[in-house]
């Protein structure tokens, strides 16, 4: 029996025709499905989809799994069918996003963008700058994530205390943020966005953190409270590290442009070379294990 998935894309037809007992159909987005993949059990959105997928489901009478290529999973959670299993990319865009927020630390430690407008200004600004080396960074959500961030920064000197939902062996649990927040240099959030961590980062979350410390957000905007960052920033009291915004895109005349003391990225932590590749690496091994019989490894679970 060979399993018909519907892929947005060249690169997901060749990678998903290595998979046994697959027969990949390449749709577009936005147009109607192509009439050889209306029998699909699987379907790949396309990578961020940020559209309502419920009219496509609606053309698929045999779907049974929902493959993401992103690991946020909540433009999907609630609008999959009933008796649909709906899978993430966990695995794929944890080291890349990592790595931003190890960059964006060392940016904002080591002066990088005041030497930047000195070099622009033609101002040769001798100065001691702070740095990573050393620091104690609490890493808020304990995943895939979580773990490579603490991988990239032992090697810089610097330590990684992980929190998570609920605590167990080697991760603090969420309840425990009041009093671990004032004892840290930095704070980066990773966790997945829910009913539950929208607004997580709120302005009792901010005050409790230590003063001069940065905050990273590489979750998703909301889990952050704007108006309360803005006002940190403003009184010049933390630093902060943003690749997602509430709103998204950031309009033109939004106040954090102007924020001082905010390295700002246009949600691109994940988007590096080779980001499509390790996706679909991902979602070949998930495919081929639910073909085998198998579940998915990251299904998800309630609303992650």
């Amino acid at each position: 029996m060979t399993l018909t998935v519907l892929v947005p894309d060249d690169f997901g037809v060749q990678a998903l025709s290595q998979v046994d007992g697959v027969r990949p159909v390449r749709y577009t987005a936005g147009e109607p499905l192509p009439a050889d993949g209306l029998d699909a059990e699987v379907l790949v959105p396309r990578f961020l989809a940020g559209t309502d997928p419920r009219d496509v489901f609606a053309q698929l009478p045999n779907l049974k799994l929902v493959q993401l290529l992103s690991a946020g999973a909540e433009n999907f959670v609630g609008r999959v069918p009933d008796g649909v299993l709906l899978s993430t990319c966990r695995g794929a865009h944890g080291g890349s996003t990592a790595e931003w927020a190890i960059g964006a630390l060392i940016a904002i430690y080591r002066d990088f963008f005041v030497f930047d407008r000195a070099r622009a200004e033609g101002r040769w600004d001798y100065h001691l700058t702070d740095t990573l080396q050393d620091k104690e960074v609490l890493v808020v959500g304990a995943g895939d994530l979580g773990e490579q961030l603490r991988r990239r920064l032992e090697p810089f000197d610097a330590t990684a205390t992980l929190v998570g939902r609920t605590a167990r062996d080697g991760v603090h649990g969420v309840d425990e943020l009041p009093e671990l927040l004032p004892r840290f240099d930095a704070v980066v959030v990773f966790t997945p966005m829910t009913e539950e961590t929208r607004h997580l980062v709120d302005a009792k979350f901010l005050a409790a953190m230590k003063d001069g410390a940065i905050l990273v957000n590489g979750a998703r905007g909301p889990v952050v409270d704007t108006g309360a960052l803005l006002a940190e920033l403003t009184s010049g009291r933390l630093r902060a590290a943003l690749d997602v915004t509430d709103p998204e895109p950031l309009p033109a005349d939004h106040p954090l442009w102007t924020a001082p003391g905010l390295f700002l990225t246009p949600h691109v932590a994940g988007s590096c070379t080779g980001h499509t590749r390790r996706a679909y690496a991902v979602v070949a091994s998930e495919i081929a294990r639910y073909v085998g019989g198998e579940r998915p490894r990251n299904l998800v679970h309630g609303t992650y």
